[in-house]
């Protein structure tokens, strides 16, 4: 690998870094948000709400300014977003500013990362995405386990939020060599292709991102309350969501391995969809004890792991160049971030209603089986046509 590429590679690695840290360090401190601010419930959980939010609606607009500017330079566009919306975040005065300009930012490294990789990886498409995958899990698991001991050494929320500023710059820096890229370069650009509505293949794919993206994020806004309602101590719920979020790693880093060798996606996504659900499962309906709900836990992230990797796949092995992986990426992303910002909503609401998790479990395996029949469909060796009509 000559030095560009290197570069390339790495810049795609650090982006990944950058794609969820930003929000997974501020769950540990959103009490401490809410008391300096004086939020109310219902706009602390807006909080946690508007990145996905964010996330579907920004999607749309990402193969838009790529097919302008090009990719690097619209990943680059991205990285100083998001720089300007950690900084803003911590002014109190501009919250809300700052929340909606990182989910603007990382809608866009969610959209078009995988056009970059089917463009200059074609052959790696597997590993390389599970690679930034991983690394994006790593990170954002150590965002969430750090956030509240910086905010002890730097003096409160602000500091410890804006402190991941310092990665984002370090990405850009490594990225910058890319921006020389673009339509005057005589590079690829991502122009032309029409998000594929009319397409059965390209709604398989959609609905097997909103569910799994459903699933994952109903798992991190509830497992904790989950399992101290059912006898276990916090610190046991803390570290237990800590060991879910490591499992996905460890699925992140073995699906590329798994998909490689298999002729097509079909087994692979059922699998993920199997052990969410079979995970569920097992966290209501097992004997409730610290080591069955470790099992199911850890059960629940690997299917989650697998699944985050085998749907970025998925946008690049059913299309049949970046620009067309750049759309499909984009009405993926924007119908299943706004389904998934759905779910914690829903859950929560089942649970009240219903005074317990039986009724919660269950919608949530049903949801695993419809997310394994569109894994199954989605999963088989075809590609969307090329010069899908606007």
């Amino acid at each position: 690998m000559g030095r560009s590429a290197g570069l390339l590679v790495a810049g795609v690695l650090l982006i990944g870094a950058v794609g969820r840290a930003p929000l997974t360090s501020v769950g540990p401190l959103v009490a401490e948000v809410r008391a300096e601010l004086g939020l109310s419930s219902a706009a602390t959980g807006l909080l946690t709400t508007l990145p996905l939010l964010a996330f579907g609606l920004f999607s749309l607009l990402a193969p838009r300014i790529a097919g302008r500017i090009g990719l690097e330079r619209s990943l680059g566009l991205a990285l100083a977003v998001l720089v300007a919306g950690i900084v803003v975040r911590s002014v109190p005065t501009q919250l809300w500013t700052g929340t909606v300009a990182v989910g603007a930012a990382i809608a866009c490294f969610n959209v078009l990362l995988p056009g970059v990789v089917k463009r200059d990886y074609p052959d790696r498409v597997a590993q390389l995405t599970g690679g930034y995958s991983a690394t994006q899990s790593v990170v954002a698991a150590i965002a969430s386990g750090t956030a509240v001991p910086l905010a002890g050494l730097l003096g409160g929320w602000r500091f410890a939020l804006s402190a991941w500023v310092l990665l984002v710059v370090v990405a850009a820096a490594v990225w910058a060599p890319q921006l020389r890229g673009g339509p005057a370069s005589g590079r690829p650009s991502v122009a032309g292709a029409a998000l594929p509505w009319r397409r059965a293949l390209a709604w398989q794919v959609t609905m097997f991102m909103g569910l799994q993206s459903l699933c994952y994020y109903v798992l991190i806004a509830w497992l904790p309350t989950l399992e101290r309602d059912h006898g276990i101590p916090a610190t046991v719920a803390g570290w237990h969501l800590f060991a879910s979020l490591t499992a996905g790693v460890v699925a992140n880093l073995t699906v590329p391995v798994l998909v490689r060798r298999l002729p097509d996606q079909r087994l692979v996504g059922l699998a993920s969809a199997v052990c969410i659900g079979g995970g569920v499962a097992g966290l209501q309906w097992l004997p409730w004890t610290a080591a069955f709900a470790l099992a199911s836990v850890l059960l629940a992230g690997f299917g989650a792991g697998m699944a985050i990797v085998v749907v970025l796949s998925l946008f690049s092995l059913r299309t049949v160049d970046e620009s067309q992986t750049a759309a499909l990426s984009a009405m993926a992303q924007s119908v299943g971030y706004l389904l998934a910002a759905s779910g914690p909503v829903v859950i929560g609401a089942l649970r009240d209603a219903s005074g317990g998790w039986t009724l919660p479990a269950i919608v949530l395996c049903s949801l695993a089986v419809a997310m394994a029949v569109c894994a199954v469909l989605a999963g088989r060796d075809r590609t969307i046509p090329a010069g899908e009509p606007p």
